[in-house]
């Protein structure tokens, strides 16, 4: 079974919204989308005021008839979604679509940056990938980016900072130019970069000075599972494990399954319903089930990442520590309309082993903290002891 999650804002927020969260690694107000692949797609959240198929009906109905009348497809079915309360709804034209499938593989065009907005409305980058125009062009972690373009993008969503920088409006290629205002200390400089393609890097492992191994998931595309599952058969002996999805948005569920077999011996991942049919979840066998873990997340863990998260919660499997997670677990369907844009439309939800609902609710955390979360993640580790 094929399954992702989406990420979208609630309702359309600016061309290419919709694909900016994979790639800012921050945590800004929005929404994450999760699904199950075919008939089983997405996530995203609470009702929808009449049956799915109902709400599908109506939403293609409407494209039709503004097809057929010479209007917008698109927008049609836009203000369908929007009228009927489904809030995790969303509507991409024809090329959103496509390049945000091409995301949830590991690839995107833009220039390699993450950034966050500072509480005083500055943009600040975060991380620079490596082998990225960015890095190429010696921007660092720490530099404020004041415009893209020319246009000023203090106090900007990040969502749009972003969508600027990899060109969303305009469909930009690689290749393309694109020209940012920087900061660093008291010197200002411009940079004009060539956007390329680019692989998203959603696994990184490092190990803490007490022997820890952090595995940082970022979100789940195409691979993240096998990535998780190598990373923590490389891990020496019984070395404790923190799982870290803070901030993690999303991605394909069956990743998110995958990740979860490195954990457990088979069993129960979640259960869902699709348009009122009961289905499940289940991780592969053969998992570490004994090395100490500690799942480590925040207001930016989301749908496909809270997914895994109940799992390792409700099984014992991990103790999870940080703060209540984002609460998306809705699931979609896509819907292709007459223009060639897709239509994502909530028909079920998903559960944790225990029932335990997520959507609009979200997972609390075994140990709530704040500050210093992964120091108290490594303090948590330290009392399971080795389990040999």
């Amino acid at each position: 079974m094929s399954g992702r999650d989406l990420f979208c804002q609630p309702r359309r927020a600016g061309r290419g919204a919709a694909l900016t969260l994979l790639f800012a690694s921050v945590l800004v107000a929005g929404a994450a989308t999760g699904s199950f692949g075919d008939p089983d797609r997405k996530s995203p959240s609470p009702s929808a005021r009449s049956t799915p198929a109902a709400h599908r009906e109506t939403v293609t109905d409407a494209a039709a008839e503004a097809m057929a009348d010479g209007k917008s497809p698109m927008e049609a079915a836009e203000r369908a979604v929007s009228r009927s309360g489904d809030r995790w709804g969303a509507v991409y034209s024809q090329g959103e679509y496509e390049e945000f499938e091409e995301a949830l593989d590991g690839q995107y065009t833009g220039v390699g940056l993450w950034a966050r907005r500072e509480r005083d409305g500055r943009i600040e980058v975060t991380r620079v990938q490596s082998g990225s125009p960015a890095a190429a062009a010696g921007i660092r972690t720490g530099d404020r980016l004041r415009s893209v373009d020319g246009e000023k993008v203090d106090g900007r969503p990040v969502t749009e900072v972003v969508s600027l920088l990899r060109g969303d409006a305009d469909d930009a290629a690689a290749g393309t130019k694109v020209s940012l205002g920087l900061e660093r200390g008291t010197h200002a400089w411009s940079e004009t970069l060539r956007r390329a393609r680019l692989s998203t890097d959603s696994v990184t492992v490092r190990k803490l000075p007490g022997g820890v191994t952090v595995i940082k998931v970022a979100a789940f595309t195409k691979g993240v599972g096998d990535a998780v599952r190598t990373a923590v058969e490389q891990t020496p002996g019984h070395a404790g494990i923190v799982l870290d999805l803070r901030g993690n948005s999303g991605g394909l569920v069956t990743e998110a399954v995958t990740a979860a077999s490195a954990f457990l011996d088979g069993g129960l991942v979640a259960t869902y319903d699709v348009n009122g049919a009961q289905r499940s979840l289940h991780a592969d066998p053969g998992g570490d089930t004994t090395r100490p873990l500690v799942a480590l997340v925040d207001g930016g863990t989301m749908s496909a990442a809270e997914l895994l998260t109940g799992a390792l919660q409700d099984r014992g499997r991990a103790v999870v520590v940080g703060s209540r997670t984002f609460g998306k677990g809705s699931i979609q369907m896509p819907s292709r309309l007459p223009d060639g844009s897709v239509a994502e439309l909530t028909v079920g939800h998903y559960r944790t082993p225990a029932g335990h609902t997520v959507d609009g609710r979200g997972i609390t955390p075994d140990l709530e903290v704040d500050a210093e979360a992964l120091e108290r993640a490594e303090t948590v580790l330290s009392g399971l002891g080795d389990p040999s």
